[in-house]
């Protein structure tokens, strides 16, 4: 089906549509979630440090990654110059909001929780390589800075798609960002130009923010992640955690566009075509991380080097063992045989079982990350109050996050999906003459 088979509604009708207020309880359910886990950790601090502080790492991770993953795949839409998503990608675009607080949360954890959770405080590296990589400034200088940059660009990047529809559409929105929505009014020219120099800027930021998402996340995931086994290295482990944060994305990308569409009653304009996309897009993405997770498992078990496989063998013996064959089946092996008919995909439920098994199994697997490199070698797992609590303060956080972009901008690109001018963009113009370019693909 094509992008425009359906009727094109008038920007009077898509705002109405859209404009539909959240519930208060939505927000308040939101808040409760954040205050368990303040005061989970808070107590947590006292109690159980060590538990505290790496439940909060985790899920920092869990989180972070598949925020940034979502910017990235919207960049992606920009980088292919994809129609199909115009009327959902908004709901994506929220994501950005929460990388700002991952940032400071990063900021606490490097400076304040570095004891807690990173070995190479209170462990020499095995090798002199390895003991300048761990330095303590020179890590966290580049952790942050990574993470900076990616944070930069992802939100220059949505400002630049947000603008768009703010300029051309009347105020509304939540207070906080009234003068938010003021600046990006602030010079806004005409239509026609506005839609080209924005896409073409957009063409430049997201092959910038694709080379930094792919390098800095590369970084964080050996510092952060593979970096707590200070004897293990995987040159295919940056790969591997962040193609599970770009399917974390994804899966939680279907439960918000069912949501949406249940919500703003937008039947007419989220139809079965775009559930069948983001389900081919979740059986995909599923497939390739059970690629990558068997790619390296594989090369580890055939090297048989020490420093290889103690890592795995550590997550496939006891008390780890039912977590590690839970984590593998709930995000490959369910989604993927869950997911193979397109009946599967376009019936609401059981794409909404599959997804959400995904999302949970990749939270184990976050866990698994961290937990066992943490703890070796136990009687029993350490899993309880502590991680599940503050689980449920970074998903009250997330949401208050996500809730505070969608309240305070359009909900759907609603310049691209009505503008005379839309269709243009797959032929690039120079901004400045509005001539097409040459030599276009």
């Amino acid at each position: 089906m094509s992008a425009h088979s359906a009727p094109v509604p008038t920007r009077a009708e898509l705002v109405a549509a859209y404009s539909k207020p959240l519930p208060k309880a939505l927000t308040s359910a939101c808040v409760v979630f954040a205050v368990i886990g303040v005061l989970a950790f808070v107590v947590g601090l006292f109690l159980a440090p060590d538990r505290a502080w790496r439940a909060y790492h985790f899920n920092w991770l869990y989180f972070t990654v598949l925020s940034s993953a979502g910017v990235m795949f919207v960049a992606v839409q920009r980088i292919t110059t994809a129609r199909w998503s115009r009327p959902i990608i908004r709901f994506m675009e929220g994501y950005v909001a929460f990388l700002p607080l991952a940032l400071v949360l990063l900021i606490v954890s490097v400076l304040l929780g570095k004891g807690h959770i990173f070995p190479w405080t209170h462990e020499v590296p095995p090798v002199p390589e390895k003991v300048t990589w761990f330095n303590a400034g020179f890590l966290t200088t580049r952790v942050l800075l990574s993470f900076v940059v990616i944070t930069a660009l992802s939100l220059w990047y949505i400002y630049t798609s947000v603008r768009l529809d703010v300029g051309l559409l009347p105020e509304a929105g939540a207070a906080w960002a009234r003068g938010l929505r003021s600046r990006m009014r602030a010079g806004f020219g005409e239509e026609r130009r506005e839609l080209h120099s924005t896409h073409s800027l957009q063409g430049k930021l997201a092959v910038f923010l694709a080379l930094a998402f792919g390098y800095g996340w590369s970084v964080l995931a050996f510092d952060l992640s593979m970096g707590l086994s200070l004897h293990f290295q995987s040159t295919l482990y940056g790969w591997w955690f962040f193609m599970g944060g770009w399917l974390c994305s994804l899966t939680l990308f279907t439960l918000l566009v069912m949501a949406w569409r249940r919500f703003l009653h937008a039947d007419a304009l989220i139809r079965e075509n775009h559930f069948h996309d983001l389900g081919k897009l979740c059986f995909a993405f599923t497939a390739f991380w059970g690629y990558l997770t068997f790619s390296q498992y594989l090369v580890i078990w055939y090297g048989n080097l020490g420093e290889e496989t103690h890592w795995a063998r550590l997550r496939l013996i006891a008390p780890w063992t039912h977590l590690t064959v839970s984590a593998v089946m709930l995000v490959f092996f369910a989604p993927f045989f869950g997911l193979l008919s397109r009946a599967a995909k376009v019936f609401h439920p059981t794409l909404a079982l599959f997804t959400t098994i995904s999302l949970v199994g990749m939270w184990l697997v976050r866990y698994l990350e961290v937990y066992p490199s943490m703890y070796g070698e136990v009687a029993h797992t350490p899993f309880g109050l502590w991680e599940i609590a503050i689980a449920l303060g970074y998903v009250g956080a997330w949401g208050l996050c996500y809730i505070a972009f969608m309240n305070a901008f359009p909900r759907m690109r609603v310049t691209l999906m009505t503008s005379p001018y839309r269709d243009e963009v797959q032929v690039p113009v120079n901004p400045d003459t509005m001539e097409p370019l040459p030599a276009h693909e």
